[in-house]
């Protein structure tokens, strides 16, 4: 018989705030959470043979969140990605944020929503409701910023993820979350042999920092173009300067906007957004050096990011969609991830 759905549990307290373990269960598929970044911090899932495994980078406590500097599980923000040069212009006004990207700005800087520790606001039959207020000037951002995140898994295996945001100035949002998944659950320590398809013909060029140049260029003919299934290995071996994908995949609207694929296990990864653009990271710069909850440390290569977004230093790029909140406005955005078997 199944246990009950949706538990929270009290695991510690930090700078007078409590510490949560949330766990979603339907079954089949278990999500655990903390409240530390809104991380999500292990997905079990079982594979073609029955046998579950968690298949997403992670800590064994909450506490170790604090200190993410792969940003595992997390919601990433106010903005995912880069600002370039930390600066950009609002209604003829600069606005400078911190760099903590060489001289730019990434992942919404030093203490971003991914090392805050937000308020568990409620629990619901099937997921779980986070919140928290950025104040106005956190990391050099205009506008109090309320933020709300819904985790909710479905009974058909697809965990959605619900973001909501008010503002009271104007200010740039674009949130996601960074979760790593290896579909083997880590049990081959590399995703080489993963099968990826992302539906999309352009993606945003970039120079050496990681910028976009504000073109988009086709993917037809290149080592990035997964509008077919392709292995990723074949591909990383051909991306010598980025070491392996790190780039925004302009979406064509077309459902699932990206699947991976493991022959090994048989598990399925599915993403379905409204976002235009997403971000795909091999784990590039993983050196060995951090050790997580799968009792060993994580390779180069080791995983895949589907970072669902907005594109990258859209605030000083014109051409891009728009990323400003508006007082009176409230961005809302869903992204499901979908787990299958083949």
């Amino acid at each position: 018989m199944l246990k009950e759905k949706i538990t929270s549990t009290l695991y510690d307290r930090l700078d007078g705030k409590d510490i949560f373990w949330i766990t979603l269960r339907n079954g089949t598929t278990t999500v655990r959470v903390t409240n530390i970044g809104c991380s999500i911090t292990s997905i079990h899932t079982p594979d073609r043979d029955g046998v579950v495994k968690n298949i997403v980078a992670g800590f064994t406590t909450p506490t170790e969140y604090i200190r993410n500097p792969w940003y595992f599980g997390c919601i990433v923000g106010r903005y995912v990605n880069r600002i370039g040069g930390a600066l950009f212009y609002l209604d003829r006004q600069a606005v400078r944020l911190s760099t903590n990207d060489g001289n730019n700005h990434l992942h919404g800087g030093f203490e971003g929503l991914s090392r805050k520790i937000w308020s568990l606001k409620e629990t619901l039959d099937n997921g779980v409701i986070l919140e928290y207020t950025s104040p106005d000037g956190e990391e050099g951002y205009p506008g109090n910023l309320q933020v709300q995140m819904k985790y909710t898994l479905h009974e058909d295996n697809r965990l959605e993820l619900g973001y909501t945001a008010v503002t009271d100035k104007r200010t740039p949002v674009n949130l996601s979350n960074h979760s790593y998944f290896n579909l083997s659950g880590f049990d081959i320590p590399s995703i080489r042999d993963h099968m990826g398809m992302i539906n999309a013909k352009g993606y945003t060029e970039k120079y050496a920092q990681n910028l976009p140049t504000g073109n988009i260029l086709p993917l037809e003919g290149t080592p990035l173009d997964l509008l077919k299934p392709a292995r990723f290995g074949d591909r990383i071996d051909r991306l010598a300067f980025d070491r392996g994908f790190d780039h925004n995949y302009v979406l064509d609207g077309n459902q699932p906007a990206a699947e991976v694929y493991d022959p090994l296990s048989g598990r399925v990864l599915r993403v379905i957004t409204d976002r235009p653009g997403i971000q795909l990271y091999t784990a590039n710069w993983w050196d060995g050096s951090l050790h997580g909850a799968h009792d060993q440390f994580y390779q180069q290569h080791g995983a895949f990011a589907l970072e669902t977004q907005a594109f990258p230093d859209s605030p000083n790029r014109p051409e891009f969609p728009n990323t400003i909140l508006t007082p009176g406005e409230i961005y809302r955005t869903n992204t499901i991830f979908e787990f299958d078997i083949k």
